[in-house]
């Protein structure tokens, strides 16, 4: 059997699923991943002497690079997880997701194009090009309503924007050339191993340290959380039976507000660690100002993937939330090496050059 392409497969969401891959025994997995901050080796650790995962050091932009693993490797599918994807990031330096999110993807499409046109029969109709993207292409929400499929684009941020064109060259190249393409928009994702600048861990990790938990603004921003395990089972899932050309949304039916997460995850801190002497955490929440054009609310309707695929998340808010604050409290070391390369937990988006706590 043929391995697949995976980009990305160092970071959060694409080191769950490769990991996923390889325990489902569904094959050999080749996985590009720039190593950037939030490529981390350590999340692969378990696969380090395993045959069937290869990763390779490079850049879904370099395209020689790219065109070489196709022709050696012959994927039967290529996954696209690669991305920058912050959006505090996007607003201090909105240049480097142009360049990975928008030219990258061109980039990686075009090799992509190519090497499907030059498969035999059976390999080129069953192949497959499945791209991994964000509910926040379509911008903020009111109190009611979920996005859709259909939802028009309306993206609020540098990052956002970088998606939302990524996705529509994805979407161009199925209708202009064929190549037959798949599209998953996913919902706020947490879980084991995610880079600590996002809420969860950043809060989970304050906890600990007894720091100040900065929440932007009133904390009333509203997004639905998914349980990584669950968004990569929903990709492999679309990956078997999703029909091509198609956008699948992938949400975790679990709205809350930031303020009502940040709570949560005190509750569940000062649960598994009632020796913490500034318990109770919530007496850390700090509320700070809100960052630049912070969309007020995200919701998702999977619907069509439930209804064509019969996927939906197994897990709620709170048994996500106990496997992950578990993982973080049995795996400092992993903080502390993500520590050393740099991120020091200090506040990102506000474009100008501060050092205080990043929020949610």
């Amino acid at each position: 059997m043929q391995p697949i392409l995976v980009t990305g497969g160092a970071g959060f969401i694409g080191g769950e699923f490769v990991r996923q891959w390889i325990a489902g025994e569904e094959g050999a997995v080749i996985n590009l991943d720039a190593l950037t901050y939030a490529g981390n080796r350590d999340s692969l650790a378990s696969l380090d002497h395993d045959p069937r995962h290869l990763l390779v050091v490079g850049d879904i932009g370099d395209s020689s690079l790219v065109r070489g693993l196709l022709e050696q490797h012959r994927p039967r599918a290529v996954l696209n997880f690669a991305a920058e994807s912050h959006v505090d990031r996007s607003i201090d330096g909105p240049a480097a997701f142009v360049t990975t999110n928008v030219v990258g993807t061109f980039r990686l499409l075009d090799e992509v194009r190519r090497h499907w046109t030059t498969l035999p029969g059976d390999e080129k109709r069953d192949f497959r090009f499945l791209h991994i993207s964000t509910d926040e292409v379509y911008g903020s929400l009111g109190p009611t309503g979920q996005f859709t499929e259909t939802t028009p684009y309306a993206p609020n941020s540098p990052y956002s924007a970088s998606k939302a064109a990524s996705d529509h060259l994805v979407r161009a190249y199925h209708h202009t050339y064929g190549l037959p393409t798949l599209t998953t928009n996913c919902s706020n994702n947490y879980g084991p191993c995610q880079f600590p600048e996002k809420l969860l861990p950043l809060m989970i990790l304050n906890c600990l340290a007894g720091k100040p938990l900065p929440v932007y603004g009133d904390g009333g921003q509203i997004r639905d959380w998914l349980y990584v395990g669950d968004h990569c089972r929903a990709i492999r899932t679309v990956l078997r039976g999703g029909r091509i050309g198609e956008v699948y949304n992938i949400g975790g039916a679990c709205e809350r507000t930031n303020l009502e997460v940040v709570r949560e995850i005190c509750r569940t801190v000062d649960r598994l660690r009632p020796d913490l002497p500034h318990s109770p955490c919530e007496s850390l929440v700090t509320s700070v100002k809100d960052r630049p054009g912070h969309d007020r609310r995200y919701a998702i309707d999977f619907s069509k993937i439930e209804r064509e695929l019969g996927w939906r998340p197994t897990e709620t808010f709170a048994t996500g939330l106990e496997k992950t604050v578990a993982w973080y409290l049995a795996n400092g070391e992993w903080v502390d090496r993500i520590a050393s390369g740099g991120y020091r937990q200090e506040r990102l988006g506000l474009a100008t050059n501060v050092t205080e706590s990043h929020a949610a």
